[in-house]
């Protein structure tokens, strides 16, 4: 479980984004609160591993409270303004998230959240490390374990993620994807293709044998994708 903290104060922002926290398993709220000096507490006292955090607050800014609190925890950046994106991302913020936060813009955030905290020495077993994405489909998000997925193909203005359930078509782009699948399991190999490492069958002329299915490896994809073809856990 990740423990979260949500600091914003406007109440109707801080209860959204508890009601987002409170409908994703993974994620367990420690404090939602419009007192800053109150989250800076949580933080200060070792309980809280993601805060989301609004930039413009009286008492004390997002950016003076991520100075205060350095490293202590990851942090996601909630606000209506695009102004201090830049400047949150060299206090190495997880994502930036414009207000109003939609579900679906809150769960790629979480996933990256999540991706970072795994990827950090000492986090545990590999039984925490990340199993599965969630992805945008018709008008849900569904869930897919990495070990079930065999590629995803990019058709124009949506992608395919072609798994052991099937085709399942969905309004993504294959550059956002990338951002949510840990890089040592997925590859690009396309401009049309993402790869589950796992599956490859063979490896010959040029291509890929996944699934019964042959797909082309791309010569701008190609050196990085074979330098790294061993390296799969």
């Amino acid at each position: 479980m990740i423990k979260c903290l949500i600091v914003d104060d406007e109440p109707l922002a801080v209860n959204l984004l508890k009601d987002y926290v409170d409908k994703t398993p993974e994620l367990e709220c420690i404090s939602a609160t419009t007192n800053v000096l109150e989250a800076l507490r949580c933080v200060q006292d070792g309980r809280v591993d993601l805060v989301f955090l609004d930039i413009q607050m009286p008492e004390l800014t997002g950016i003076q409270f991520m100075k205060i609190i350095r490293n202590n925890c990851s942090v996601i950046i909630t606000s209506a303004y695009t102004q201090y994106a830049i400047e949150g991302y060299e206090h190495d913020v997880v994502d930036y998230l414009l207000k109003p936060v939609t579900f679906e813009r809150f769960m790629i955030a979480v996933t990256k959240a999540k991706n970072k905290l795994t990827a950090q020495p000492n986090t545990g077993s590999t039984s925490d490390q990340q199993d599965h994405i969630f992805i945008k489909t018709s008008n849900r998000l569904q869930r897919f374990n990495l070990a079930d997925i065999f590629y995803i193909e990019g058709l124009r203005d949506y992608i395919a993620v072609h798994s052991t359930h099937g085709k399942t078509l969905s309004l993504e782009s294959l550059k956002n994807m990338l951002t949510l699948l840990p890089a040592d399991k997925f590859a690009r190999i396309h401009k049309s293709y993402i790869i589950n490492k796992s599956k490859i069958l063979f490896l010959e002329k040029g291509s890929v044998i996944i699934n019964r299915q042959t797909i082309p490896i791309g010569e701008t994809y190609r050196e990085e994708f074979m330098a790294g073809i061993n390296k799969t856990k």
